[in-house]
């Protein structure tokens, strides 16, 4: 009896051990998390306006009967992989048929004015989730996150982390494309 109570901690070691290692593979995806919104209508939320910009608000009901795909980024001022995505999303905005919405996450209103500000603002709607909450409602495990939102407010892809480089890019506009495909198919 006393083996046994001294192999626990050894078992707890090594359970600890194969996390942390699986945590590290380099080969692991993030974007392989899986969400329980995909397929699912986006979830009931209303988020204010930041303070000192222009750009109004975002609520479920922007998102509901949208008059095209909707991709939702959640981003922060304090966030540098946002930072380093904020050029391929004002890309896809010109370039792609959408609409830009975007979720200030835990960000103070000046901080997020003054980035915007410096980098552009891109955005359709940014609602300021100062809270958390409509994050937590979201899903979301971290920023940046982006979400294809169809145009009758169903959840299409998440991408979890920055689109940054060529593959990540080319996987995001598959992703548009399959998004298109599929609500084409629907009308």
């Amino acid at each position: 009896m006393t083996r046994l109570f001294a192999a626990i901690p050894f078992a707890i070691v090594v359970v600890l051990g194969g996390v942390f290692l699986w945590g590290l593979n380099p080969d692991r995806d993030p974007n392989e998390i899986p969400s329980v919104l995909i397929s699912q209508p986006v979830p009931a939320f209303e988020l204010p306006p930041v303070p000192g910009l222009e750009t109004p608000g975002l609520a479920q009901d922007d998102l509901n009967g949208a008059p095209k795909l909707a991709v939702v980024n959640v981003f922060a001022s304090w966030c540098v992989p946002c930072r380093a995505e904020h050029g391929v999303l004002t890309g896809l905005r010109k370039n792609e048929d959408i609409l830009l919405f975007g979720i200030n996450y835990k960000d103070k209103p000046e901080d997020a004015t003054r980035w915007l500000a410096d980098l552009g603002n891109p955005y359709d709607r940014i609602g300021s989730d100062l809270n958390g909450r409509a994050g937590i409602e979201w899903g979301i495990s971290g920023v940046p996150e982006t979400f294809i939102v169809s145009q009758d407010g169903v959840v299409l892809h998440r991408t979890v982390g920055p689109i940054v480089g060529d593959e990540a890019v080319a996987k995001f506009k598959a992703a548009l494309a399959a998004a298109r495909t599929a609500t084409e198919g629907k009308s």
